[in-house]
């Protein structure tokens, strides 16, 4: 079965996922790297998602839409903001420099000693 795509909305995908993909990354220099944690990528991608969410609502229920608007926003723009792979390869890069087990470590021993002092007082 092969599926048929009008070449203007391959068009329209592309350009709006280059918009996306380039505000991904001006949010994320403009958010500096200054913490392990890569905030910046996971505020982006709730942010995004929440996004996606509430157009996809808005597009299917509340209004008539134009034909290319989904495929602009909700594909390209907000699929081009959201990349997934950039947030598994910045977990992946705090899981091997160690600090995500440490700081697990510390916080789950601070919770451990404060909900010990709870129940013994």
């Amino acid at each position: 079965m092969t599926v048929s795509i009008a070449p203007v909305v391959l068009i329209v995908i592309s350009l709006s996922g280059g918009l996306g993909a380039l505000l991904r990354c001006a949010i994320g220099l403009w958010w500096s790297a200054q913490h392990q944690v890569p905030w910046s990528t996971f505020t982006i991608n709730v942010m995004g998602c929440f996004a996606i969410g509430i157009l996809m609502v808005l597009i299917t229920g509340v209004w008539v839409a134009h034909r290319l608007l989904r495929p602009f926003l909700g594909i390209g723009f907000l699929g081009g903001f959201t990349t997934f792979s950039i947030y598994s390869v910045e977990v992946r890069r705090l899981l091997e420099s160690g600090a995500a087990v440490r700081r697990s470590v510390i916080s789950g021993g601070r919770w451990w000693r404060h909900w010990g002092r709870s129940c013994s007082a």
